[in-house]
């Protein structure tokens, strides 16, 4: 999917949201169990609920790896379905994988080619030979992490530089250093929105990339200053939900349950896309 076809997916649905499918086999509701594939199963009844209200889907990939080959499975049949059925939709593969050259070459290719999401996530830590095959494969993505969402984040994404004078941030330089290695067109950063009020200072770097926004409601983030910091003229953001939206509900109508939380934040987005975009 190009960033055309996101921001116009974007303007038709009045929507910038992120659907995680973090499927959890000990969460999802009971009656699903009896089915073949209940992870499966689930995903796809969420698919069907939530897809004319939300711009993309991100499967954790460790909830899927933690069943092992079966898991995988699941996997691979969410991402078919959702290619299959949602020709509107980017399709994130939340894997944060980041290795050496050679070794990221195959994590690109059973992503971005075997299983054909459309992007995938990856640290950064290694440097650009590391992010460069995710980036070769045209009109697919690669999202980098920059400023996290989690408490953890403190340890290393806010201590300054000594690569820089005046001193930075380790984030601001990971954003300085990583935008030489592609583009806007195929290059995204992860920001929290538990860092919402530092998204001016990522845009004054960044101003044209999209940003994947973890922390909305759980986590305590909020989705208005998300929106006032971090909107560009395409909108610039994928604001992602998990388990707010997909363990809305545990019974038999858990799909409908979701469907509200989803419907509930694609309006709150509508307003906001009226109010900032530019």
């Amino acid at each position: 999917m190009t960033r055309e076809e996101l921001f116009g997916a974007i303007k038709k649905k009045k929507s910038f949201l992120c659907v995680g499918l973090d499927t959890d086999l000990t969460k999802i509701p009971k009656h699903l169990l009896k089915a073949e594939d209940p992870v499966f199963e689930f995903n796809k009844q969420i698919i069907d609920a939530t897809k004319d209200l939300c711009v993309s889907y991100k499967p954790n990939t460790a909830f899927y790896e933690t069943e092992g080959a079966k898991g995988w499975i699941s996997l691979e049949k969410t991402i078919n379905y959702i290619n299959q059925t949602c020709t509107d939709v980017f399709t994130i593969a939340d894997a944060k994988r980041g290795d050496i050259g050679n070794t990221s070459k195959m994590y690109a290719k059973a992503f971005l080619e075997t299983l054909n999401f459309d992007s995938i996530t990856a640290a950064p830590y290694m440097g650009e030979d590391s992010i460069t095959p995710f980036i070769e494969y045209k009109n697919k993505w690669v999202i980098l992490l920059a400023l996290t969402s989690n408490k953890g984040a403190l340890d290393f994404q806010l201590n300054h530089t000594a690569a820089s004078l005046p001193p930075k941030f380790l984030f601001e330089q990971v954003l300085e250093t990583s935008k030489k290695w592609g583009t806007a067109d195929n290059m995204m950063y992860v920001a929290g929105a538990t860092k919402a009020g530092m998204f001016t200072d990522i845009r004054k770097i960044v101003p044209e990339h999209f940003l994947l926004v973890p922390g909305v409601g759980a986590q305590g983030g909020s989705l208005h200053d998300t929106a006032k910091y971090g909107m560009n003229k395409q909108c610039g953001l994928l604001v992602n939900s998990s388990r707010g939206i997909i363990y809305a509900g545990a019974g038999e109508d858990f799909a409908e349950k979701a469907r509200e939380e989803t419907l509930k934040l694609q309006q709150e987005m509508e307003m906001l896309l009226e109010t900032y975009l530019r």
